[in-house]
């Protein structure tokens, strides 16, 4: 290749993209290389997998206003971006995730849940290495998910994670007895969990393959207000 053609080769981009209407997701940094994604379909493709996005995500927007992207050149080096699929924009305070002093998740008698105690501290979620996932109900499509919060630090005991599941979730069907992604697939043990993402608990019954994203994610952030801050 000539030395005119490498110079004519579009640099590639940094960008950080946040899920629609998720405000626990943490965002996940995706590289714009024009030479490997020759369409902006083909880049839409690759964010769908790197956020695990329960749907195809099939339009980009600007996080403060929603404005549309139309194309990869539209990209900006160092910028945020919200993925979305064929659904409106939905405005949320993407870009200030995180940054929060949480104490921990409060249950409606004021007490700390969750299974791992080092959680409790003060600090960020991060300083403290705890991750949080959301969990729906199987087959629950009037329930909206709920927190999770998980320590990087202390070992996952699955027995623990279940029974805690079990106390919170509440299922019609008793006990829970495992926990599925969005897609159905089955999560065998702690260290398979994601930091911001999505599960169903599942009793003995089989998975329920419901729109539990689309339906019971809030479109605004009045969501928050399941964490205690204090």
């Amino acid at each position: 290749m000539s030395s005119r053609g490498l110079a004519l080769a579009p640099p590639a981009k940094n960008v950080v993209v946040y899920r629609n209407g998720d405000p626990f997701f943490p965002g996940r940094k995706v590289v714009v290389n024009q030479r490997r994604f020759l369409t902006f379909e083909a880049f839409l493709n690759e964010v769908t997998k790197s956020i695990r996005a329960p749907l195809a995500v099939r339009n980009l927007y600007t996080p403060r206003h929603g404005h549309r992207v139309a194309e990869l050149g539209d990209l900006q080096d160092g910028c945020q971006y919200v993925a979305a699929g064929f659904e409106k924009f939905k405005r949320l305070d993407y870009l200030n995730h995180g940054r929060k002093e949480l104490r921990g998740m409060r249950n409606s008698d004021g007490l700390q849940v969750g299974p791992q105690a080092s959680c409790r501290n003060t600090g960020s979620s991060h300083a403290l290495g705890c991750f949080y996932c959301s969990v729906f109900r199987n087959g629950d499509l009037l329930s909206p998910p709920f927190p999770l919060p998980l320590s990087k630090s202390t070992p996952l005991q699955w027995d623990a994670l279940l029974a805690t599941l079990t106390e919170k979730a509440n299922l019609r069907s008793g006990a829970v007895n495992k926990l599925c992604r969005l897609d159905g697939t089955q999560v065998s043990g702690g260290e398979e969990l994601v930091n911001g993402d999505y599960y169903v608990a599942v009793g003995n019954e089989e998975y329920k393959k419901l729109p539990y994203f689309e339906l019971l994610v809030p479109q605004d952030s009045a969501y928050k207000m399941l964490w205690y801050v204090d």
